[in-house]
């Protein structure tokens, strides 16, 4: 039997947090519940063999609105705001990261989207009956997203897509996928976003459309479904898959990426926590000279300041997304709040891995787990050095 993080080591949420209101704390909780009940045994099994998450997983957060927490009611959703998307995100996140970035396949897919398209798509979205992919970097645009190169050129009834993508999580499993391509070259180099079209392309799960073909990725973590490398050679959509106005489409690509950020430093403090709460329990069974572990101050030492720093993390956190459901969105506090907490999920997952020795280093431990997808959390969603840049433009010429 492997020995896998332990449901019962859980810090239950703490009465009078700044933020948590009843409705909130409720919340948490069930997510909480959820995440030990129902992500965490599946987690310990199948990502040691590279499974893929089951669809009765999915179907089970369907049931709990995970997927809608974002959609507005009159679509079917909950109508809740990124404070308690990043709430349960952070605890679908210490169960499984990939659970909790499946959330954001309904939650977190849909700018450009016309009212036809929201009316239609939203309310199975909803209920994790339609979820979608977002096919943006490619080999050559990566940090540097506007430098694209697959290209969409117009036919007499269309669209046809000529070019690859790269890091598309989800794309075979997804229903859809938003695909950006260049439809015009830029008019210089200080506006080489101008040019860039979305398009929806439909599609059945578990297949890609004629003109599209893949290869999986070989990552070293964040298991549980495929990324993918495509291929496009011939795709032709129709004259309505084009999302938004033709040459806009980066900013299609740009209007959630405050959500997103906080979306990802949420799903970073779910894996130090990940990391804190199974060291606990570990130092705490583990003996050696005739003491547990957890006796001796230098694991104690490092406790402390793992729960400090996830704290500090959280706090951050929160005040970003207090911001962005009050309309006073930041790029420069969304682009700290993700730096911060990816920062101190290496940090934290790698202090919890070294608390746990030889055992650590094995995948008979969780541990393993968090300390991969932490390193990840550093790169999506923008780099680290990504957001830097973001910050210092604001600290050094006023942008917002």
């Amino acid at each position: 039997m492997r020995a896998r993080s332990a449901a019962a080591a859980s810090f239950p949420p703490r009465e009078g947090l700044v933020h948590l209101t009843p409705e909130r704390q409720a919340l948490q909780q069930a997510a909480r519940e959820f995440t030990l009940r129902e992500v965490l045994p599946v987690a310990n099994e199948l990502d040691p063999v590279h499974g893929e998450i089951p669809m009765e997983l999915r179907e089970k957060m369907a049931e709990m609105g995970f997927f809608g927490i974002l959609i507005p009611e009159e679509f079917g959703g909950l109508g809740l705001g990124v404070f308690e998307y990043c709430l349960v995100a952070e605890e679908l996140a210490r169960g499984w990261m990939s659970v909790a970035s499946l959330m954001a396949r309904g939650n977190g897919i849909g700018g450009g989207f016309s009212d036809e398209q929201r009316r239609r798509i939203l309310p199975l979205a909803a209920r994790g009956q339609m979820l979608g992919a977002f096919a943006l970097s490619e080999p050559e645009a990566g940090s540097d997203a506007a430098n694209l190169s697959c290209r969409a050129d117009r036919t007499s009834d269309g669209w046809l897509i000529t070019g690859a993508k790269m890091w598309c999580t989800f794309a075979d499993g997804a229903h859809y996928i938003v695909l950006f391509a260049r439809t015009s070259p830029p008019p210089d180099d200080d506006h080489r976003h101008h040019g860039i079209s979305a398009f929806l392309v439909e599609k059945e799960p578990g297949t890609f459309p004629p003109g599209v073909t893949g290869s999986p990725i070989r990552k070293i973590g964040y298991f549980g479904w495929q990324t993918w490398n495509l291929f496009f050679d011939g795709l032709r959509l129709p004259a309505s898959a084009l999302l938004g106005e033709e040459g806009r489409g980066f900013r299609v690509a740009m209007s959630g990426l405050e959500v997103g950020r906080a979306h990802t430093a949420a799903r970073a403090i779910g894996l130090a926590r990940g990391a804190l709460e199974d060291s606990v329990s570990y130092a705490q069974t583990r003996v050696q000279f005739g003491q547990p572990i957890a006796s001796f101050q230098a694991i104690r030492f490092r406790l402390a300041e793992m729960a400090t720093d996830i704290e500090a993390a959280r706090a951050l956190l929160y005040s970003v997304c207090t911001a962005l459901d009050n309309g006073q969105a930041s790029h420069a506090a969304a682009a700290m709040a993700k730096l911060f907490a990816s920062e101190m999920a290496e940090r934290v997952t790698s202090q919890g891995l070294q608390i746990h020795g030889g055992a650590g280093y094995t995948t008979d431990f969780a541990v393993e787990r968090y300390w991969r997808d932490a390193r990840l959390t550093t790169i999506f969603e923008g780099t680290s050095d990504i957001q830097k840049r973001v910050i210092s433009d604001r600290i050094l010429k006023g942008r917002r």
